[in-house]
This record gives structure tokens, sequence and C-alpha cells, in this order.
């Protein structure tokens, strides 16, 4: 029963070690992070809307796409070799630094906002396509927990690029039921346009 118990004590220090070394330090990913500022900005906000703002995003979620760019599981020529220069604390590291900045939030288009909001809010009943907020939340802030990312001041250029490559089945990486893919290729350009408009307005 000793045994047992010190076996146990060693296995749960153990794991608590490997989470603490695991554990992103925004200091160190300021550093690490320079390699991305050319495209992404200094602090996150970049000024290409074809590039995403990581700026306020959650850091779990910045390290799973950097894995999946690193393995292939998403495809990016650009990306693969900046994800594959860092090790795994490197990517803790750089996430938490991100996560640690604040988005900067643009405007939507004044004539898409109706439509943008409608679907976001409630989606559309008719085509099947459910409500962003259920899942992003009502002010694009997501949920970390779920590793489903935050929204709000993303590039509408970006959203529109991601959603049609959902569509098109080019990206699809979030989990095994496809969920994005499949609401994403239910909606019109219309309404994918708009919601990504809404969405570089929401905050």
């Amino acid at each position: 029963m000793k045994n047992w118990l010190a076996i146990s004590i060693t296995l749960l220090v153990s794991i608590g070690a490997q989470q603490a070394h695991a554990a992103g330090d925004p200091v160190a990913g300021k550093e690490k992070a320079a390699q991305c500022a050319a495209c992404h900005g200094a602090d996150g906000n970049s000024l290409n809307p074809e590039w995403p703002k990581l700026a306020g995003q959650h850091a779990d979620y910045l390290v799973k796409q950097l894995s999946y760019f690193e393995k292939g599981e998403r495809e990016n020529v650009t990306m693969k070799p900046m994800a594959s220069v860092l090790d795994e604390q490197g990517r803790e590291d750089v996430a938490a630094y991100f996560a640690t900045q604040k988005a900067s939030i643009g405007a939507a288009d004044p004539e898409l906002v109706e439509l943008g909001e409608r679907i976001y809010r409630s989606g559309n009943p008719v085509s099947k396509v459910a409500a962003c907020m259920g899942c992003h939340g009502p002010n694009g802030a997501g949920n970390p927990s779920a590793l489903y990312p935050a929204l709000r001041g993303q590039h509408a250029q970006y959203v529109e690029n991601q959603l049609h490559g959902f569509a098109e089945g080019k990206r699809a990486n979030e989990n095994a039921k496809k969920m994005m893919q499949i609401l994403a290729a239910r909606m019109t350009n219309k309404e994918i346009r708009a919601v990504a408009s809404y969405i570089q307005g929401l905050h």
C-alpha cells in the first residue's frame, strides 16, 4: 500500500512538473515571436487582411494551430517552416505572448451588418446553418476550454478565406465531426462575406 502511494505521489509530482514546464512564458515568447512580426505584427495585429490577427487569441488554440502547421495537418508553405523551428516550449511561449496582447477592432461594412449579425447570432434555420455565437460567444470571445477561437476584430478577408477553405474541404483540422466544413458548405457566398464583415467589427 505504501509503495502504491509513493508511486502515485511520484506520478503526480512528475505530471505537475511537466505541466509547469509546458506553461507558456509571455516574456520569453515576445523574443521568440520576433520571427512572426513581419506577417502578424509585433503585437499580433497584422496589417495585411489576408493574414490573421493573433493578438488576444487563446494560447491553447494557437499552440494547436502551430502543431498542425508543423505536422502538415494544416497546409501553408509559409507557416510550416516557421512552426517547425519552434519546439514544444517555444510554441507555448509564443502563444502565451500573443494571448496577452490586445486585438485591434475593425469596422463592418454597413451594407452587410444586418445579414452578418443575423447569421452570427441566429444562423439560417432554412439551410441548417447554426449560429456562430453558439461556439464563439455573443461577443466573439470564443471558448478556450473547447479550443474554439476568439473571432472578434479578426480581418474580414481572412475570415472569408477560412470559411471558403472549410466549405471546399481545404481546411479540415478542427475536429473529427468536421463541424465547420459542414456549416460553411451550407452558407452562400453572400452569407460568408457578410458574417466575415460583421466579425471584423465585433467587440
